[in-house]
């Protein structure tokens, strides 16, 4: 402490009017605020590690030079382990977002604005901070390879599997750690990793979000950053606002770099979320039931609940089934089975209750009654069809639902390629998500289904249909009712039937 107060001293011409503690979370380093007579301040850090310490000066610099958010380094000690950088104020992103947090998820529209900002500021930090950047001054190593993949994993497996006592096959859980690791690192990752990217490590300053803390960072692919921020345990954000903000991450990752079809940057994504999941659980298990640290136990089981949402994703994962029936079994714990209710929210925000499903909600409005009301569970029907053949009929004799017409859109089946294929074929899929118009043609048929299927759960009605036509039934309609069918079911959860009628393809997926 005396050492950091002469390095104030040096840089300033006299000593601090005040000195203030300021509290450092998980880690080891400390911080004080030092204000002068005039009420300026400035923060300090002591750092235990030279390298760690190197690391943040060089990256603090790099990015001031490019202009970036970041605190400004002030004064540097010879040794690097203590120095002295711009005060940023007291508000974290963590601390705005506390009223959303502890309504459950439930967050306002100038807390999701501060969100926004923050994801929409991450790509320029990943991809600008990147450019010209010596890796080798990164620390604890320079680049995210499958090496260090492995090593999370096995944390994870040492810190936190073994000490729910489940009995698992070391060599099939370690094959398929490989393969995941294998899978992570796939991909060209000229970029700069956070590693800690979460709210606690954003600060506020006139309502714009500024960088802290990262220090741990490295050269890796930038999926890994929008999965740690966005399934942060604790933050509770819910489904939907989490889709909002993945959308805003990539429109303005397109900025700086071409990026991956939406579906393939989804797939990508999933996995990242399902490995940093892992990664926190070693890190709450080692920190919590090692270390005996309150915070770290508390937010065990909202991490397991993240992974039991994740699971219910079975075909992201399908290349795992081993992890995967290890994972299912953790969720399954009786210690983890009944997570406490307030602190859950269902995937269009609502919090979950005791109470029966089918009550009313307070957003839902003068009261409406229908012969209909509060029968049971939703069930989805979508179909795929052609106009030459007709539109499918309603078996359930409720007559409710929409047809789409998707003739609108480019028509793969013009072309020879793709004249014996169907919409849900990887050649025709890249067809029509590269030409783009079927894209904008189902954002407006979501927002449009998502309002009503969750306007059908709530007043307890049993059925809805989509139907989709095109031409001949075999390619548009096809990709459409199959993504708009696989959106419905990842978001609300529930039992959702596709026919593609001219196709003779059947497929339930359950609730």
């Amino acid at each position: 402490m005396e050492k950091l107060i002469d390095l104030y001293k040096e840089w300033s011409g006299d000593m601090p009017f005040s000195t203030e503690e300021i509290a450092s979370a998980g880690s080891n380093r400390q911080y004080f605020r030092f204000t002068d007579k005039n009420g300026k301040s400035v923060i300090g850090a002591i750092g235990t590690s030279r390298d760690e310490n190197h690391a943040f000066v060089y990256l603090c610099r790099h990015f001031t030079r490019k202009k970036l958010a970041v605190p400004h380094l002030l004064a540097v000690s010879s040794d690097e382990l203590r120095y002295l950088q711009e005060d940023l104020g007291t508000i974290s992103l963590f601390d705005a977002l506390r009223g959303g947090r502890e309504a459950g998820g439930r967050y306002t529209l100038k807390e999701k604005m501060l969100l926004v900002k923050t994801i929409r500021r991450l790509p320029e930090l990943q991809i600008v901070g990147a450019r010209n950047l010596d890796f080798s001054n990164c620390y604890p190593q320079p680049v995210f390879d499958r090496d260090s993949v492995l090593f999370d994993l096995n944390y994870f497996k040492y810190c936190f599997l073994k000490a729910t006592e489940i009995d698992f096959h070391e060599l099939k859980l370690e094959a398929d750690f490989r393969l995941l690791a294998k899978d992570l690192t796939a991909e060209s990752s000229d970029y700069f990793l956070y590693r800690d990217f979460q709210a606690r490590n954003v600060m506020l300053r006139g309502g714009q979000p500024y960088f802290i803390d990262f220090q741990g960072g490295r050269k890796g692919p930038y999926y890994y950053d929008l999965a740690s921020f966005l399934w942060q345990a604790s933050a509770k954000y819910p489904h939907k606002l989490r889709r909002e903000l993945v959308a805003e991450y990539y429109n303005s990752l397109k900025n700086f770099i071409e990026v991956p079809v939406v579906r393939h940057f989804v797939d990508r994504l999933s996995l990242f979320v399902l490995f940093r999941t892992l990664q926190v659980l070693g890190a709450y298990g080692f920190r919590g039931y090692f270390e005996q640290k309150k915070h770290f136990i508390e937010s065990i089981p909202p991490a397991i609940q993240n992974l039991r949402e994740m699971l219910q994703r079975k075909e992201a994962y399908a290349s795992y089934p081993y992890l995967v029936s290890i994972l299912t079994q953790i969720t399954e714990l009786p210690q983890y089975r009944h997570i406490e209710q307030s602190a859950l929210t269902r995937a269009d925000g609502y919090k979950i209750t005791d109470q029966n499903i089918y009550n009313a909600h307070p957003s839902d409005g003068p009261a409406t009654f229908s012969k209909y009301d509060g029968k049971g569970p939703l069930v989805v029907k979508v179909y795929s069809f052609s106009y030459r053949k007709g539109i499918p009929e309603d078996e359930s004799g409720n007559g409710g639902g929409y047809v789409f017409d998707c003739r609108s859109t480019h028509n793969p089946g013009r072309y020879e390629p793709y004249k014996h294929i169907t919409g849900l074929d990887e050649p025709v899929i890249r067809f029509l998500e590269d030409d783009g118009e079927i894209l904008t043609f189902l954002d407006s048929v979501y927002k449009l289904a998502d309002a009503h299927v969750r306007r059908y759960i709530q007043r307890g009605f049993t059925s809805l249909m989509f139907c989709f036509g095109c031409t001949g039934g075999q390619h548009r309609s096809v990709y459409a009712a199959q993504h708009l069918a696989e959106h419905i079911h990842e978001k609300f959860g529930i039992e959702v039937h596709i026919c593609h009628r001219e196709q003779g393809i059947t497929q339930i997926l359950h609730s």
